[in-house]
């Protein structure tokens, strides 16, 4: 029997071997249309191989059908008859097929964007789109879903996620927004974001993960994962799309769109690790590519990094999408094309597989055809797009079952289950910066409270969320909700002497202050990082009062808050937490949550101090005349109501020419009286390398749980060929020699060990 399976695995490999060689070397080839006896066209047989049936289909199609498999289509503002805004549909809103035959004609569509559909108005739109096009090609539904989908599930930003140092989280995010997307016919996430934020000015670091490739890469890794599954052909998993590819949270001046100002060196070692594992090993079907340029080339035009790196030696499978008008930028803004017909076909040929609102549907379309006719597109790079787009189709199961269960979303929508991921991602992520005399964790009982502050009595969202959606469960909420004995008087802080005389009649002050969208987001970055507005000078008027004050800051990026840190006994970092915020702010503040969350991003003093993330290489040399240039609160870094004790650190390297795990242990001990999480964090260095390294990396993690006087030892497996370093010869090698290995619970820590590789 496993001779006989042997054989036949033989056989449907060769078959498969030897259409794809006919496919790429016979003249014609790409015409073939193989039938069964029955007649059923090979690509719209279910149980055939999708690489079998993606080449059937794309042999029967024309020019024209081809290229519309390339371009994507507004939907609510020509597609349902009412809508919310622009791109939202309303819910009463109802399919208008004259207006999908005067989009679409008969050529069908590639994806279909800013919709936001219910199940019912996906289903008559696929229903159409299917009918009306010569093969019956489904369209893509794709949408965003940074902090949730639509009016669903409210989720803390993804610099909240990133702060709880917790992958399993992270998994649950992505599987949740993926199940609401899919029960209403929605297919593709614009998620997750896995730039490195290393310029706090930019508007967009409230969307990453932070500043280190390590961190950043396991959890998008564990994202993709949960929101792909174990399969995309499913009625709970879409196709993630990791963005912006590659390098784009280090823009020029912390202004989005800027050049980045790297080398290969950077960006294979830092930039392109914060994406790898998310599309090596938990195989993400779509790739956003970015705005910028890199040394002058375009990410659009860049077939080195879009071909040669992502496909060839990633492997990559998916399609890259453009950034929202990032291929006409390189006709606009970048001038590597002379014509809007340049851009388009340089995409193509570059490695991008669709455009993303950037020319007229008529003006992309007919350039790409032109251009195949003319030449100065290959058909090979055209095919290539097209075939990419059709695979995520087929992995989809939407030629086979496109249409959504309308009773699924009713199940799955804003659930108790995925608001209970929501509240735990938000509990998890509050971060402690400083606790003088253990002002915190407040008591319940005590009679006279003061919430001062802009940001205390709302609840803030990052960008790509309305703040009229999901509960809204803002600071002040939750404090009154858990002190309900209290006097609780509340003061927006838009009147100093006003806010001053309420902090005067209290026994504590809470003060609400940070960022909001318009100053933090899309496109808002920022030349200072200052609380913004009056809130310096509030801050400072109300701890002049005497009164014990607590600080909790809501933003979006790191803030240069020198004063408050030297001034002010207590400060939580909360940034945006989302729906159930104001619950686990003040669940934290009165020791209901012990805060667990440790700062993926470094605090600088000034923007003069600016780059300052912790892995800069060792020969910058830090400090001003006028500035130690030292950070106010480093890369990893949290408290705790409890504390902590590393100890017995232990460094296993592998048998020489094995090539096995670097293996470390530490024991972590709880020496406080309160239950608590820290963040055991490992950081290596080789001493000495062919080519320049950071001063210390990151390379595992682990949040765990104790409980007073609980010892663990936490072990650490790091991969042989994660050491390696991309060297002199342009090539990644493990140098043997001596490394440094430090395990704490920030990026500061002390204790460690020496290992020596082999």
């Amino acid at each position: 029997m496993k001779d006989w399976k042997r054989r036949f695995q033989f056989a449907r490999g060769c078959r498969v071997a030897l259409i794809v060689w006919i496919a790429v070397f016979l003249p014609g080839a790409g015409r073939v249309t193989a039938q069964t006896a029955q007649g059923v066209p090979l690509y719209k047989q279910v149980h055939a191989p999708i690489e079998e049936r993606i080449h059937d289909l794309l042999g029967r199609m024309t020019l024209q059908e081809k290229v519309r498999q390339l371009d994507m289509y507004a939907g609510a503002r020509s597609l349902i008859d009412l809508r919310i805004d622009r791109t939202h549909a309303a819910p009463n809103g109802v399919f208008q097929p004259q207006q999908a035959q005067k989009e679409f004609g008969d050529l069908g569509v590639g994806s279909i964007h800013d919709l936001y559909p219910t199940p019912v108005q996906s289903n008559a739109i696929q229903k159409w789109v299917i009918a009306h096009n010569r093969l019956g090609i489904p369209a893509l539904f794709i949408e965003e879903g940074l902090l949730g989908f639509n009016t669903g599930t409210v989720f803390p930003a993804p610099l909240n996620l990133a702060s709880t140092w917790n992958r399993d989280l992270a998994r649950q995010t992505g599987a949740t927004i993926a199940a609401e997307m899919r029960a209403t016919g929605v297919d593709m996430v614009l998620a997750p974001v896995l730039d490195l934020a290393r310029e706090p000015r930019w508007g967009r670091v409230e969307e990453d993960f932070g500043e280190d490739p390590y961190l950043t890469g396991q959890l998008g890794l564990a994202y993709v994962r949960g929101a792909q599954g174990d399969s995309l052909d499913s009625d709970h998993t879409v196709v993630a799309e990791p963005k912006h590819f590659a390098g784009h949270g280090s823009p020029e001046g912390g202004t989005n769109t800027s050049p980045v100002h790297i080398g290969e060196r950077e960006l294979r070692m830092v930039m392109l690790k914060s994406f790898e594992p998310a599309l090596r090993q938990g195989h993400a079907m779509g790739v956003m590519a970015a705005y910028h340029e890199i040394d002058g080339i375009p990410i659009t035009d860049d077939p080195y990094l879009l071909k040669h790196i992502l496909r060839q030696e990633w492997g990559f499978q998916g399609f890259v999408l453009s950034d929202l008008g990032a291929i006409e930028r390189l006709y606009s803004a970048h001038h590597v094309a002379g014509t809007p017909q340049d851009a388009a076909c340089m995409a193509i040929r570059s490695g991008v597989d669709m455009q993303f609102y950037d020319f007229p549907h008529d003006v992309f379309q007919n350039a790409l055809i032109d251009c195949v006719r003319k030449g100065t597109l290959p058909e090979a790079d055209l095919d290539r797009a097209v075939r990419s787009v059709l695979r995520v189709k087929f992995e989809l199961g939407l030629f086979d079952h496109p249409y959504v269960d309308p009773a699924l979303n009713a199940k799955v929508y804003r659930s108790p289950a995925h608001l209970a991921v929501s509240l735990e991602s938000a509990r998890e992520s509050m971060t402690l910066l400083k606790n003088e005399n253990h002002l915190l964790p407040l008591s319940t009982s005590i009679q006279r409270l003061a919430v001062i502050g802009p940001n205390a009595n709302v609840a803030r969202y990052a960008d790509y969320e309305k703040e009229t959606n999901g509960k809204r469960i803002s600071m002040l909420d939750g404090i009154r909700a858990l002190a309900p004995q209290s006097s609780i008087q509340f003061d927006p802080g838009d009147n100093i002497a006003s806010a001053v005389a309420v902090a005067k009649a209290a026994d504590i002050v809470i003060m609400g202050l940070g960022e909001h969208v318009g100053i933090s987001g899309e496109g808002n970055d920022r030349s200072n990082l200052d609380l913004p507005g009056n809130q310096e000078a509030l801050l400072e008027a109300v701890v002049a009062t005497g009164k014990p004050v607590v600080l909790v800051l809501e933003n979006g990026r790191p803030l240069t808050i020198g004063w408050a840190k030297e001034h002010v006994p207590a400060i939580l970092e909360a940034w945006y937490p989302g729906e159930m915020g104001g619950t686990a702010i003040a669940e934290t503040l009165f020791g209901q949550n012990n805060p667990g969350g440790h700062l993926t991003i470094t605090f600088p003093r000034s923007v003069g101090d600016l780059p300052v993330y912790y892995n800069s290489d060792p020969s910058r040399k830090i400090g001003y005349v006028d500035d130690n240039g030292k950070p106010l609160f480093p890369f990893g870094y949290g408290l705790s109501y409890t504390t902590f004790r590393y100890d017995h650190l232990a460094a296993r390297p592998p048998a020489p020419g094995s090539h096995g795990d670097i293996v470390i242990t530490v024991d972590v001990t709880n020496t406080g009286n309160r239950e608590g999480d820290t963040v055991a964090q490992l950081y290596m260095r080789e001493d000495v390398t062919s080519v320049e390294t950071p001063r210390r990396s990151l390379e595992d993690f682990a949040r765990i749980h104790l409980k007073p006087g609980e010892t663990r030892t936490v072990t650490f497996h790091v991969p042989y060929q994660q050491l390696a370093v991309w060297n002199e010869a342009r090539r990644w090698a493990v140098e043997p020699g001596s490394f440094t290995a430090w395990v704490g619970d920030s990026s500061l820590a002390t204790l460690s060990t020496k290992f020596v590789l082999r």
